[in-house]
């Protein structure tokens, strides 16, 4: 039996979706015209400048980003021609490949960082109350799991 949304749910779905769209188009702009990167890669490379020297495993990376592996690959490779990324051969498994952010890739994402919060503000946080982002922040993870 198929659970239609009633009205109230359908509203909010499209919102919901609206909204996702509003702010993915305006990070992807900003840092396209800014960094001269989009979205995606500017998020490879925080969750690189996180990680422990600035390392992941492939396969963890592809994981933290909800990427496909062949996905993921094409992106890290399209990082290692700007210099910003580099793979290395995994110690503990020699089928597996790491991904190691460079000195370079760590300079970008600090250039890019800056515009890129002012957006996220802008796009986000300056449109909500106080209130709301708590709000915003209990459905995400209830969402997110």
């Amino acid at each position: 039996m198929t659970r239609w949304l009633d009205d109230e749910e359908q509203q909010t779905w499209r919102a919901f979706l609206r909204a996702v769209a509003v702010v993915q188009s305006g990070l992807d702009a900003q840092l396209q015209a800014e960094a001269g990167m989009p979205h995606a890669y500017y998020e490879l490379l925080v969750r690189l400048s996180e990680a422990p020297e600035g390392t992941l495993r492939m396969s963890a990376l592809a994981g933290a980003v909800h990427s496909s592996r062949s996905r993921l690959s094409h992106a890290v490779g399209q990082l290692e021609q700007r210099g910003w990324v580099r793979r290395a051969p995994c110690p503990q498994d020699r089928r597996g490949q790491l991904a190691v952010l460079t000195a370079e890739g760590r300079r970008a994402l600090q250039q890019a960082a800056p515009g890129h919060v002012e957006a996220v503000r802008r796009l986000l946080f300056d449109r909500l109350a106080p209130a709301q982002v708590r709000h915003l922040r209990g459905i995400a993870a209830a969402v997110a799991g």
